[in-house]
C-alpha cells in the first residue's frame, strides 16, 4: 500500500520537474585583445586551404577544425585570405570566450591578458577540457589567477598522449601573456 502511494505520489511530481528548464545566465564573453589574436595567429599559423595539422585534423584559416568534409561550413572561398581567415577566426573565437566566460564563477577577475590567455588555450584544447580543468576549478576556488594560469596552463603541451614543442612553446606564450600587465578588465561580466 505505501509503496503504490509513493510511486503514485512520485510520478504526479514528475511533470512538475521537467515543466521548468534551466534559467541559463544571458551573460557575453568579451571580445579578445589584439595581443591576444596575434599569438592565436602566430602558434596557428596561416593555411589557405585545408589541411591536416600536426596531429592530423583537417584545419584551414588559422586553426578552424574542419567539421565537415573539405571544410564544407567555412563561409569564404578557398584560399582563404588573411583577411577571410582573421575573420573565420574571429567567428570561432566566440565559443571560448563564452567558455571562459560561462565556465568561471562571477568572483573570478581577470584582466584583459589573462582572459586572452584563457580564451588562446581553449581555442587550442577545446572547451569540454576547459570546464572539467584544474585550472578553472582552482579559479573558481578563489585562487589568484596569476599563480593559477602559471602553475596550470603549462601541463597543457600534449596532443595524441606525446608532449609537442609547439605547445610549449605556446602554453610559455600564454602564460608570458597574462603575466603582461593592463589596467583593461574582461571578467566578470554584468549578467
Amino acid at each position: 500500500m505505501h509503496a503504490k502511494l509513493l510511486v503514485t505520489f512520485g510520478l504526479a511530481l514528475l511533470p512538475s520537474a521537467f515543466a521548468s528548464p534551466i534559467e541559463q545566465r544571458a551573460c557575453t564573453g568579451p571580445a579578445v585583445n589584439d595581443a591576444t589574436v596575434a599569438l592565436i595567429k602566430e602558434f596557428e599559423g596561416f593555411v589557405p586551404k585545408p589541411e591536416p595539422d600536426p596531429i592530423g585534423l583537417p584545419t584551414v584559416g588559422y586553426g578552424h577544425l574542419c567539421k565537415t568534409k573539405g571544410c564544407g561550413e567555412v563561409p569564404y572561398p578557398f584560399p582563404l585570405t588573411k583577411e577571410t581567415a582573421t575573420k573565420l577566426m574571429q567567428s570561432d573565437l566566440k565559443s571560448p570566450q563564452q567558455a571562459i566566460t560561462m565556465d568561471t564563477a562571477s568572483s573570478v577577475v581577470l584582466n584583459a591578458n589573462q582572459y586572452g590567455a584563457l580564451v588562446s588555450w581553449a581555442f587550442n584544447v577545446g572547451n569540454g577540457n576547459v570546464a572539467s580543468s584544474t585550472l578553472i576549478k582552482r579559479l573558481n576556488k578563489g585562487e589568484a589567477a596569476d599563480k593559477v594560469i602559471a602553475e596550470e596552463l603549462p601541463k597543457w603541451n600534449k596532443a595524441g598522449g606525446k608532449t609537442l614543442p609547439g605547445l610549449t612553446r605556446r602554453r610559455k606564450a600564454e602564460v608570458d601573456l597574462a603575466k603582461t600587465a593592463t589596467t583593461v578588465k574582461a571578467l566578470p561580466v554584468e549578467c
